[in-house]
């Protein structure tokens, strides 16, 4: 088992929470952690609503179903039966013992209104995504809080050759990709978890027939990915009309499987572009349906940029769900071309500018963003990184770095990535 750097933040809302929601998308290891959970510090008896007589249960009578359940109980996959949750609102509105019910889901309440208006004030959700590069390799991260500190410490050389980097983004962060060893076996992996969610998970939450175009649409997204989100524009690529398109992206969104990363905006409102940029949830995923390997991504120089700029942009969103800052994630674009790939924004409105180049050097021109940026927003502007695929830290300029994309997973106290 992976251990999973969330488990803190997870343990610490039932400390205080009736209700804590653990959120993603299916095969992150929900399951895996909860039950771990349960078996070590926060014992629990543990219902999986994939098990076809606990669904019709819960969905014949669910206040029934609530009420025979004592102590604390993990419910699995509870977006299977919706009608759970105003159940779950009354047991608690009578006891509001914490870490009463944990749940697990598959989907994103926040985007289904019904299910997350129940549970308003009585519930803490959680984000566990795929693992993070150093999930993989047995560390918590803190590459977000060293990047808001006051000076950020650097850990020891972490370059990375082009053919371990090629390997971090086609695994991905799926827990059973990591054990196939064969490109073929991770390729039917992912289609056959495309096909699940697509045919069952999002026919569950949607009651929505004739979703043959979804396939198509989210084959056309990886091409888009790192990009802005025009929907004009895919839905004249797809033939789909706008209302329609709109429902399958609130649906994708629903499965964790494509995300908008917003545009950041301050008062500066006018002179910027306010349009989402696109990423999908796994760089693995993403290679699959973009078709690439080994072979093909060696044979291309540079590396695609929208693809190593997915990867960060969901290793520093998986990092953000357990950092001490918690900083929220934008993209930053004025409407005379001048753009910064990842703006990080702290709870007291602290800046920090992220750029992604997939080349093995850096110029100072790879820093125009990044200056428009700090000139912008002024004494906000904590900090601006280029990160790339290269092996040595640069300075370019007070608050502005060039940085190995390996200090992502790297601690400073570390050392050798």
């Amino acid at each position: 088992m992976f251990r999973r750097n969330i488990q803190p933040q997870l343990l610490a809302a039932l400390a205080d929470t009736p209700v804590v929601l653990l959120s993603g998308a299916r095969q992150t290891g929900k399951s895996t952690l909860v039950k771990y959970l349960a078996a070590e510090a926060y014992p629990a008896r543990y219902l999986t609503l994939d098990d076809a007589t606990i669904l019709a249960a819960a969905r014949h009578d669910p206040a029934s179903f609530i009420a025979g359940l004592e102590g604390p109980v993990i419910v699995d996959e509870i977006q299977r039966a919706p009608e759970l949750f105003l159940a779950i609102k009354a047991a608690v509105d009578r006891d509001r013992q914490p870490g009463r019910f944990l749940l697990t889901g598959s989907a994103n309440v926040m985007l289904l209104p019904r299910l997350a208006d129940s549970l308003a004030g009585r519930l803490e959700i959680l984000t566990l995504w795929p693992l993070s590069q150093g999930e993989i390799e047995g560390r918590e991260e803190d590459f977000l809080d060293r990047l808001f500190a006051v000076e950020m410490k650097l850990p020891a050389q972490v370059g990375m050759d082009r053919a371990g980097l090629f390997r971090r983004l086609l695994r991905g962060g799926y827990p059973e990709v990591l054990g196939r060893e064969s490109e073929d076996r991770r390729r039917a992996w992912f289609g056959s978890y495309i096909t699940t969610i697509l045919q069952r998970d999002v026919r569950e939450i949607s009651n929505i027939e004739g979703l043959t175009a979804l396939p198509r649409l989210l084959a056309l997204l990886a091409t888009r990915a790192g990009s802005l989100l025009n929907l004009a524009d895919v839905s004249r690529s797809i033939d789909l009309p706008q209302s329609t398109l709109k429902r399958y992206m609130t649906l994708l969104e629903a499965t964790f499987l494509a995300l908008p990363l917003p545009a950041w905006s301050s008062n500066l409102g006018k002179r910027l572009v306010k349009a989402p940029k696109l990423v999908l949830s796994d760089t693995g995923l993403l290679a699959y349906l973009l078709g690439m390997n080994d072979e093909r991504l060696s044979s291309v120089s540079p590396l695609p940029g929208g693809v190593l700029e997915n990867f960060v942009v969901m290793e520093l969103r998986k990092q953000a769900t357990w950092s001490k800052t918690r900083p929220q994630l934008f993209h930053f674009r004025t409407q005379t071309g001048q753009e910064v790939d990842i703006v990080l924004e702290d709870g007291a409105g602290h800046l920090v500018g992220v750029e992604v180049k997939s080349g093995a050097s850096v110029t100072s021109g790879d820093f125009k963003g990044l200056r428009a940026l700090q000139e912008m927003t002024g004494r906000r502007f904590k900090r601006g990184v280029v990160l790339y695929a290269g092996s040595e830290p640069v300075p370019f300029g007070p608050a502005l770095l060039a940085l190995p994309v390996a200090h992502l997973w790297s601690r400073a106290s570390a050392g050798q990535g």
